[in-house]
């Protein structure tokens, strides 16, 4: 099936694959052209260029707009990970894994965003409709 979101993708990619940004790669998944994996390289001497890591967890945070209970209003993430309870043993992998966990298992107990802590405990089907509309919102931002 051939969506407009699906073709424009496509031409994303090959794009991508003909003139990749210095430091830079992404690739769908699993012929999956919806679902991409990307590394960015921080540039030298920037806070981004990751001398830290391992010893020190990422700076990990959303780009796009959430509505969790654990990630605040500039996309930084509360999870224990990636603060007090880092270790080096952590790979990217691990970081990702447990930040999707965390997406479908909030912890309103620590909360970022107290709003959707709250609906989050008290009105689970309120809470849905606006992750919803928080992430259909985000699809069509400039």
């Amino acid at each position: 099936m051939s969506t407009p979101a699906r073709k424009r993708l496509m031409r994303d990619f090959k794009r991508l694959q003909q003139d990749p940004p210095a430091g830079i790669s992404g690739a769908p998944q699993d012929n999956n052209i919806m679902l991409w994996n990307a590394v960015i390289f921080g540039p030298d001497d920037t806070p981004w260029d990751g001398e830290d890591y391992p010893n020190k967890p990422p700076t990990v945070r959303f780009v796009s707009r959430m509505f969790h209970p654990n990630i605040y209003a500039d996309g930084s993430i509360c999870l224990d990970i990636l603060q007090n309870q880092w270790s080096p043993i952590y790979d990217v992998a691990a970081i990702l894994t447990s930040i999707q966990s965390l997406l479908c298992d909030p912890n309103p107990n620590s909360p970022a965003n107290s709003e959707a802590a709250r609906m989050f405990s008290e009105n689970k089907r309120e809470y849905n409709r606006r992750v919803r509309e928080v992430v259909e919102q985000s699809w069509t931002a400039d």
